[in-house]
C-alpha cells in the first residue's frame, strides 16, 4: 500500500503527503528512502542546495557539492525559529536544509501547533522571510512535505 502511495506522490514531484498507520508499518523506512529515488540534482538545484549547506558549516568534509537531495526530519520537539530559522543574524532552519528535498515529520500530532503554523507560508511561497529590526533575510525553502502518524487509537 504505502509503495502505491509513494509514486502516487512522485509522480508530480510537488505533492504533499501524509501517511497514517500502525506502528511497524514502514512509514518512516519508506520516506528516508525518498530522495534515493526522487530525481536527480540538477546542476542548478545542487548549487543552490550546496549554498545553503556551506553557509551553515554543514557539508562534510572534501564535499565540494551535493549531489543527492536533502531529507531532514526534526524531532517533534522542534522550536519555531528551529524550523524556520531565526537568531540575531538569522540563519537557515530545517525546512531551508531540506530545500529541493524532503521534509520528514514523524508522529505529526506530537509537533507544537505554532510550528506546524510557520510552515504555510514556506509551502505556498517556496521561500521564508526572517526580519530583524534592522534587516531582512530570504531564505528558499521549496521542499516536499511528508507526515508520519499513527491511527486514532479510538478507531
Amino acid at each position: 500500500m504505502w509503495t502505491v502511495l509513494l509514486l502516487l506522490a512522485l509522480h508530480n514531484f510537488i505533492h504533499n503527503m501524509l501517511m497514517i498507520g500502525t506502528p511497524g508499518s514502514g512509514k518512516t523506512m519508506l520516506t528516508r528512502r525518498m530522495p534515493t529515488i526522487l530525481p536527480p540534482l540538477t546542476p542548478s538545484e545542487s548549487l543552490e542546495t550546496t549554498r545553503i549547506y556551506s553557509a551553515m558549516g554543514r557539508l562534510a568534509p572534501g564535499e565540494a557539492l551535493l549531489a543527492t537531495r536533502p531529507f531532514r526530519s526534526p524531532h517533534h520537539t522542534i522550536s519555531d525559529a528551529g524550523m524556520v530559522g531565526g537568531g540575531t543574524i538569522p540563519t537557515p532552519g530545517e525546512i531551508s536544509l531540506a530545500h529541493h528535498g524532503v521534509l520528514f515529520l514523524d508522529e505529526l500530532p506530537e509537533f507544537n501547533r505554532r510550528s506546524l503554523e510557520v510552515l504555510r507560508q514556506p509551502l505556498e511561497e517556496g521561500k521564508v522571510t526572517i526580519s530583524r529590526a534592522l534587516n531582512s533575510s530570504t531564505f528558499p525553502a521549496s521542499f516536499v512535505l511528508v507526515a508520519a502518524m499513527n491511527p486514532c487509537p479510538c478507531g
